[in-house]
């Protein structure tokens, strides 16, 4: 039986961000927490590495969408795992802080154009009825990345931060790139139809979710919805980033942990994330998108509560198990709604601006946890505020209905 393609590109997606997440966005935190012993560079500092990526994301956001619509996806994501392995073995070989930030704009850029952005946005034209759960498919990879990120927490503590950073580099090219090569931009490309089914089937049974009118991204600029997702989006963003960034560390010098021990939290954080996303694969198509997305920013508020308050390990493990599969389910889920609500016909444009108010999360959550840490001596008033913001968060998806 011959495999809808759409199917292969949602495989290669997934396996893209488990490299991304498994060497970048889950074990920044084990790089962070070595760099500040070994260096001495503040958290702060730090942190901004964090926050310069979210930035360059936002300003190429726009940028990406057109190039996405206008040109495909696939030399994209090609382009982008190459520099995301170059990136990593420039890091590996730096001496100050002004070079970090060097190598982290390399990394930042390839890991953008290979990132979530540019494969959701092809998934998004391969898929209609389906596009919620083959969005969440493509996530699990995300969450099995951060699953194994004691693997190069292990790495850097018996090998040290340099050689795991290179041997990240090489790892992320030689596999990536074949992967890669998986993506197509639209079915037309490949002789195949949205969904796999046959056009002269395309009927009741196989109707389209999305709105009769599909919306320019000018369009879409002009309603409350698509300025409601976008901050909704971002708040999220606070707890996630802030977890990615600084709970190893928190953890570690807060809590009293090993470096070791520390690390488990993230992979319990992607547990909760795999949990998430197969929620999501049941959940995805069948009820309102909006009010699951709300209910999982008060997820997210809870377990960053429980991670800045943690009493013992018991309550350590379930605060990162709820967050974790706040993110596996509301993730997939930023990208969907808006699919659904604005069509296909401008999405990569659409969710290239909406990167321009997400960076408000992206680059808030690392920063303001660092500053307060710095300043305070430990995480508990910069997580606490996060918490809060993220709760609140749910308001705006609450809010956001499909314009009309």
């Amino acid at each position: 039986m011959k495999i809808f393609y759409g199917w292969r590109i949602v495989g290669a997606g997934g396996a893209l961000q488990f490299l991304q997440s498994m060497l970048l966005n889950q074990a920044f935190g084990a790089y962070l927490a070595v760099l500040v012993d070994e260096r001495g560079w503040s958290k702060t500092a730090l942190a901004g590495a964090a926050a310069l990526k979210s930035t360059e994301t936002a300003v190429l956001g726009p940028v990406l969408g057109w190039m996405v619509d206008r040109f495909g996806a696939q030399g994209i994501v090609r382009i982008g795992i190459v520099l995301f392995g170059i990136g990593f073995m420039l890091l590996s070989r730096i001496e100050t802080l002004i070079g970090f930030y060097g190598a982290f704009v390399v990394i930042a850029l390839g890991a953008g154009l290979c990132s979530n952005f540019p494969v959701s946005v092809a998934i998004i034209q391969w898929f209609e009825r389906y596009r919620a759960r083959a969005l969440s498919a493509s996530q699990f990879g995300s969450a099995l990345g951060g699953i194994f990120v004691f693997a190069v927490a292990w790495s850097i503590q018996y090998h040290g931060w340099r050689v795991t950073a290179f041997v990240s580099g090489l790892i992320a090219i030689v596999i990536g790139f074949p992967l890669a090569c998986v993506i197509r931009s639209r079915p037309e490309d490949v002789g195949e139809t949205v969904d796999g089914s046959p056009p002269a089937t395309r009927g009741a049974e196989h109707a389209p979710i999305t709105p009769s009118r599909a919306f320019s991204a000018r369009e879409a600029l002009r309603t409350r919805a698509f300025w409601l997702i976008s901050l909704g989006h971002g708040f999220a963003l606070f707890a996630v980033t802030a977890v990615n960034v600084h709970a190893i560390t928190h953890v570690k010098e807060g809590l009293g942990y090993s470096l070791a021990q520390a690390s488990l939290v993230i992979t319990l954080v992607t547990v909760g994330q795999f949990i998430g996303v197969v929620s999501g694969w049941v959940l995805g198509d069948r009820f309102e998108k909006r009010l699951v997305a709300a209910a999982c920013m008060l997820m997210h508020a809870a377990g960053l509560l429980m991670l800045t308050y943690a009493a013992g390990p018991i309550i350590l493990a379930l605060s990162a198990l709820v967050h974790g599969t706040a993110w596996g389910l509301r993730g997939p889920f930023m990208q969907a709604i808006r699919a659904d609500y604005f069509g296909r016909r401008a999405i990569g444009m659409i969710i290239g601006l909406s990167s321009l108010i997400t960076v408000i999360g992206q680059i808030g959550g690392p920063i303001v946890a660092g500053l307060f840490a710095d300043w305070t001596g430990n995480y508990r008033v910069g997580f606490t505020l996060l918490a809060a913001l993220s709760g609140l968060g749910s308001v705006f998806f609450i809010m956001a209905k499909r314009p009309q």
